[in-house]
């Protein structure tokens, strides 16, 4: 978003004092000097890739939060929970700067950002982490930013360079090959889940980053988070009384971490870049998360990493950096 200066302060202008030497007629007025604007282009780009970066690294945790919150709690009970928490919070925030309600011809792209963003990909990958690795996912998911910027293509009506879809088929094989001989020669459960997570989140990401254009970035998410608290707080009523709770370390950090750090903060400051920096550009960034998320994956959870993974990791990154170059 740009943001410009309207007024100027008569206080801050200097008038010249008069030249003792100049004839007595009047002469002209010095020329004003030129208005400086109130962000440099560079330094707001540069800002924009830095909050797109750390969302990144917010999002690069998911697998590995959710993974550690499914020791404890069952799928339902995390989706359900992680939305009513990120929700207080959001609320919280909202009350607090006393933000108005969002304008009624925002509520379309609100809808889809709550139904990717908040609901959608949280349950579809949470689903899949019960039968598929952290790593597995990471990789597939990998897939999200040629999809969020193919949607962005399409939404906006700009058609991208032959280049562009060769590559993103390419990608899209790279993942399919990989998902067959990770799961055995066919596409298990998990890998439709991850199919569906991919696709909604990429529309999510879409119309969030042009409403983030519109309003700040936290408002965006925090917007969409309120309207689905109702439902949540009922589902997690019902998830927590239905699916066994075993209190631990692990489970509660988790939990926490990917409703406070995965649900609201990353995606403030993701939709923030994605505003400052433009959804094309921000999106090359997230070619670290699924490298990151290996990382943790071994670190945090002690996963062994089969050969394919990173192979079809940095597969995955080689299309997608073409699709970005592509498309410039």
């Amino acid at each position: 978003m740009r943001e410009q200066s309207s007024a100027i302060d008569p206080s801050g202008i200097a008038v010249p004092a008069p030249d003792p030497a100049s004839p007595a007629s009047p002469s002209a007025p010095a020329p004003a000097p030129a208005p400086r604007t109130s962000a440099d282009p560079g330094l707001s780009d540069r800002g924009g890739l830095l909050l797109a970066a750390l969302g990144v690294l917010a999002f690069s945790l998911t697998f590995p939060g959710t993974a550690w919150a499914l020791e404890g709690f069952g799928p339902w009970s995390v989706t359900t929970s992680r939305i009513v928490l990120a929700a207080l919070l959001a609320g919280g925030a909202l009350l607090a700067y006393r933000v108005p309600p969002p304008p009624r011809a925002t509520w379309p792209g609100l809808a889809v950002v709550a139904a990717g963003t908040v609901v959608g990909f949280p349950l579809l990958t949470t689903l899949a982490l019960e039968t598929s690795s952290t790593s597995h996912a990471a990789v597939v998911v990998g897939l999200l930013p040629l999809t969020t910027a193919a949607y962005a293509a399409l939404r906006t009506g700009h058609r991208p360079s032959r280049t562009f879809w060769a590559a993103a088929l390419a990608g899209a094989a790279v993942v399919l090959a990989f998902a067959l001989h990770d799961s055995g020669g066919g596409a298990s459960r998990g890998d439709l889940y991850l199919l569906g997570a991919l696709l909604i989140c990429a529309a999510a990401y879409g119309e969030g980053g042009r409403l983030a254009r519109e309003m700040p970035g936290w408002q965006v998410i925090g917007w969409a988070l309120v309207a689905c608290l109702p439902f949540a707080a009922v589902g997690a009523v019902c998830a927590l009384r239905a699916e066994p709770v075993t209190l631990g370390a692990h489970a509660v950090a988790g939990l926490l971490w990917v409703a406070a750090g995965s649900q609201f903060l990353g995606l403030v400051v993701w939709y923030r870049g994605l505003a400052r920096t433009g959804v094309a550009r921000a999106s090359q960034l997230q070619l670290a998360q699924p490298l990151l998320t290996l990382v943790w994956s071994v670190l945090l959870l002690g996963e062994k990493l089969s050969p394919a993974a990173p192979v079809a990791a940095v597969g995955v990154l080689v299309c997608i950096a073409v699709t970005q170059r592509s498309r410039a």
